[in-house]
């Protein structure tokens, strides 16, 4: 490989080419927790054009391309290989436009999505997607893997943001579909084959992103609720009379809310524990008429038992109080040792009977185990991590045991993390034979010779 090498130093300077012990440690695993893994070089351009010929001499090498973002996916899609190259867009980080007229903004992939929230809000304007992440993720990887986050209800995934994409595909061709239209019916929308296919057709360059006014008041607040049926006929009053304005809609059962407030060394929210907490934004021009209209729900839904007990918040720190317990999954990593972490979607009249299947099957196989319940339940999300130390490191058994339970309630195994690694051997259980034949068709026809992130989503 050392003519291979010396090409792509040749091609793309001597410091955007790195091997063994000059490689960082964090290009070496993602946050899924699989083991590190020390690639053949970890290839850094600084444009599509040096991106374009780093990809043509792969593809004569026939050496396999790992297209890594901020390394913070949990599903192991950049998940480097010792006879492949990874491919890090870090040095692309460009905001190119960020145009208010038209509320669109143009950003290289290498761009964390902070960034991009932070340079639309510089203009008055909000980009919808957020996640806990936001600081290291970038929006290469984001589109990549579809995600999602907290402002889903609203807004929808990447996927709905993206008006346009430049990609480059494993043979060095570029692709350039950063146009701005919204109606273009020219055939295939070739964009959409990238997003959410984790790196395995091509490498997303740049991006072509819709933004959307900033509100101008925002009302939060945090509602004990009895159970799962509760919280949804709250969520259903609030959309009946907030409608779009209803921004987020986060659920944490207790074994959640609990370990969140331990990690963090926060109080409880309220005197008493409850089984769940509903945390709620909506957004809107007034801020006062935002507090009236979640108080329009609030005191019926008392009244009727909906819900146990409520604090709307009356100032921006507390909002970022209550926001503070929902984002303590960052804190996962630190402490289980490790987490395994289930993204799965169902519909979402079963979230509630699904999460008490799964932890009475869980209960029954592991006694003890340390598991925790969350999700965006407005748009069908639900999280369930585990403590691998507490189920004696049986994460195989633990996840046929959820999968299968998702298999079981119609559900997906990936609601917004992605395949990746991690569940390939599930697939199946939201897929059906024909769907997968399509998708490798896809894959067949723009990588042939199967360079791009082989082994991910599925082995070819």
């Amino acid at each position: 490989m050392s003519g291979f090498i010396e090409s792509l130093r040749a091609a793309l300077g001597d410091d955007a080419v790195a091997t063994g012990d000059a490689i960082a440690p964090r290009h070496l695993a993602d946050w899924s927790g699989v083991p590190p893994v020390r690639p053949l070089a970890l290839l850094r351009p600084r444009s599509t054009a040096q991106v374009s010929v780093a990809l043509r001499l792969c593809t004569q090498h026939r050496v396999p391309v790992v297209p890594q973002g901020g390394m913070t996916g949990l599903a192991g899609a950049a998940q480097p290989m010792a006879h492949g190259v990874a491919l890090s867009l870090d040095r692309m980080q460009a905001i190119e436009q960020v145009d208010a007229a038209t509320r669109t903004l143009t950003v290289q992939a290498g761009a964390t999505v902070q960034s991009v929230q932070e340079a639309a809000s510089a203009q008055g304007l909000l980009f919808g997607v957020d996640f806990g992440a936001r600081g290291s993720a970038q929006v290469g990887g984001a589109l990549a893997t579809n995600a999602g986050g907290n402002g889903v209800l609203r807004f929808g995934m990447m996927r709905e943001q993206t008006l346009g994409l430049e990609v480059v595909l494993a043979d060095g061709a570029v692709l350039p579909m950063l146009r701005p239209m919204q109606k273009n019916n020219t055939g295939y929308d070739l964009k959409q084959f990238f997003i959410g296919a984790e790196g395995t057709l091509g490498v997303i360059t740049r991006a072509l992103l819709r933004l959307h006014p900033a509100p101008s008041a925002r009302a939060t607040m945090l509602a004990a609720v009895p159970d799962y049926d509760a919280a949804l006929a709250l969520l259903s009053r609030l959309q009946a009379r907030a409608g779009a304005g209803l921004a987020a809609f986060e659920l944490m059962w207790r074994d959640f809310v609990q370990a969140a407030l331990g990690w963090q060394q926060l109080r409880e929210p309220f005197d008493a524990l409850h089984p769940l907490l509903a945390l709620v934004d909506l957004d809107g021009p007034d801020a006062t008429q935002l507090q009236a209209a979640l108080e329009d729900v609030l005191t019926p839904a008392m009244q009727d038992g909906l819900v146990l007990d409520a604090a709307i918040a009356q100032s921006e720190a507390q909002a970022r109080a209550f926001w503070k317990i929902r984002e303590a999954t960052a804190e996962l990593p630190t402490h289980m040792h490790p987490p395994v972490n289930f993204d799965v979607s169902l519909p979402m009249a079963e979230i509630g009977r699904f999460a008490t299947a799964c932890r009475a099957a869980l209960d029954a196989r592991w006694p003890g185990h340390a598991s925790v319940f969350f999700g965006h339940i407005g748009d069908s999300n639900l999280h369930v991590s585990t403590d691998a130390s507490t189920i004696g490191g049986d994460v195989e058994g633990l996840e046929h045991l959820v999968y299968d339970l998702v298999g079981d309630f119609a559900g997906s195994v990936s609601a917004e993390h992605g395949i990746g690694l991690h569940k390939k051997p599930f697939l199946g259980r939201s897929r059906t034979p024909a769907e997968l034949a399509a998708m490798r068709a896809i894959k067949g026809a723009l990588d042939p010779l199967h360079l791009m992130n082989p082994g991910k989503i599925f082995d070819r």
